[in-house]
């Protein structure tokens, strides 16, 4: 039965949130069991994208790219791949109605990792970053929105800026390996030798910015989604808080985490705010 195959597939997205990521993996757990999975095969697909760019050293990365590519489309075409992961992702592509434009912006912004190693504009960081995280926040909305195209586009902007807010942060954190495991300056004018503490400071005023204008999406979204959005934005701004506190120095030279402890903290309190109706 297909039926069989098809919830292998999603268990399979769901596998590889819970081992590449474990905050996102709490986060999608607060959403209701109706969205879940959704979430996880939009989370599968770009997560094997992601990993292709950056962790698939010594194969071709074009090539593959490429080919994971031209098999999604197979498998939308087809609706069936036997690559688990597409084959959940394009059903949840059909199923909420998540828009082509989308899906080609992500796969840009992936390519460009292939080629591009510095971000030497404002215009050419927001292209970027529209690519990688913003269209990947709008692709999870049209989940959370069941598809409805007014409301969606009522959250859109806040959606795109929580998308936005998450990367920076990611960026800010990963600025050592971005820099000299990858090669790649995604901050215009910022790198290892010109990083200060003036820079962290622009960057984490520009981050907290995003995170303010995303909050007044966070708190619009439907009962299914809420609750499972704050956690992630909780920990994020956890993330960033440290991030704040630590000398410019460390960032260059360590990747700051947040331990499952306080994470298991974050969860207690972001739970508590949610029930006293404080996220509204």
């Amino acid at each position: 039965m297909k039926q069989l195959f098809d919830d292998v597939s999603f268990k399979c997205s769901k596998l590889v949130t819970k081992n590449y990521s474990t905050s996102f993996s709490l986060a999608v757990y607060m959403l209701s069991p109706s969205i879940r999975d959704a979430i996880y095969s939009i989370y599968g697909f770009v997560r094997f994208a992601d990993e292709i760019v950056d962790s698939f050293h010594g194969f071709d990365k074009e090539d593959l790219i490429t080919e994971f590519e031209e098999d999604y489309y197979k498998a939308f075409d087809r609706g069936i791949s036997l690559n688990p992961i597409l084959n959940s992702f394009q059903q949840t592509v059909k199923e909420y109605n998540i828009t082509d434009d989308l899906i080609q912006a992500f796969l840009r912004s992936m390519k460009l990792d292939l080629i591009k190693s510095d971000y030497h504009s404002k215009e050419e960081y927001d292209a970027y970053i529209y690519g990688s995280a913003d269209v990947v926040g709008l692709m999870c909305l049209k989940v959370f929105v069941s598809g409805d195209n007014e409301r969606y586009n009522q959250l859109k902007d806040e959606a795109m800026r929580l998308g936005s807010a998450f990367q920076k942060v990611n960026f800010l954190r990963d600025l050592k390996d971005d820099n000299l495991v990858l090669n790649r300056n995604y901050f215009p004018g910022v790198d290892l030798n010109s990083f200060d503490e003036n820079a962290k400071t622009a960057i984490i005023n520009e981050i907290n910015e995003d995170f303010r204008v995303a909050y007044e999406g966070i708190i619009k979204l439907p009962l299914e989604a809420k609750f499972g959005v704050y956690t992630a934005f909780v920990y994020y701004k956890k993330l960033l808080k440290k991030l704040e506190n630590t000398p410019y120095q460390e960032i260059g030279n360590a990747r700051i985490r947040v331990s499952n402890y306080t994470k298991a903290g974050l969860l207690a309190k972001s739970f508590v705010s949610y029930k006293l109706n404080l996220v509204q």
